[in-house]
């Protein structure tokens, strides 16, 4: 036989091969994605409960706007983030709430929440180009929502109801609270609970 040919039949035999070695690996990668679900925001037992009404509280936002949260809003949610200016985690995910936002624009309106002083807040603010997101600076609303670490949301829909709430620290988290709403579970935990 003829070497070319010999080195041609070997070559094709290892390609063949591999193409078997990737639809196993891809199969395989398909089956591990299905073992492990992913996880939404992780849902703290404490404040109002998923279903509740949300306490209702007519405040003041850094620009001198008036922000209600808990007030019927017709067809429009809220995206309720709690955070701080020294949390890392926050400042990564101004820009996705910032990109939610946009992209959920006609159905969700997001308001940025923490407390302490307002002059930090506004060099904050100004610095992290957040001016164009309701920014409200009260206790009472964080101690109403019983919130203890951050960053943390709490989706209220526009009639006044908890549609989801918890700990978000990636857009999955983030998403996982409109899922949640979309599916009328409390969490995707409690969904994936409910499936199996």
């Amino acid at each position: 036989m003829d070497p070319l040919l010999v080195s041609h039949l070997a070559l094709w035999f290892v390609v063949v091969l591999l193409l078997v070695a990737v639809l196993a690996l891809a199969r395989q990668v398909g089956v591990l994605h299905e073992r492990v679900a992913p996880m939404g925001a992780l849902m703290m037992d404490t404040g109002p409960k998923v279903g509740d009404t949300a306490p209702r509280l007519d405040l003041v936002g850094l620009g001198g706007e008036a922000v209600a949260v808990g007030a019927p809003s017709g067809p429009v949610s809220t995206l309720l983030i709690f955070l701080s200016p020294t949390c890392p985690v926050c400042r990564k995910l101004l820009p996705l709430l910032r990109s939610l936002r946009d992209a959920e624009r006609r159905h969700l309106s997001v308001v940025l929440a923490s407390d302490g002083s307002p002059a930090e807040h506004l060099v904050y603010r100004k610095k992290q180009a957040i001016e164009d997101l309701p920014y409200v600076l009260s206790t009472e609303l964080g101690m109403t929502f019983r919130v203890a670490k951050l960053p943390y949301a709490v989706l209220i829909d526009g009639g006044g109801i908890v549609r989801a709430k918890g700990l978000v620290n990636s857009r999955e988290q983030l998403e996982s609270l409109l899922t949640a709403q979309e599916l009328g579970v409390a969490s995707i935990q409690d969904y994936l609970k409910r499936a199996s």
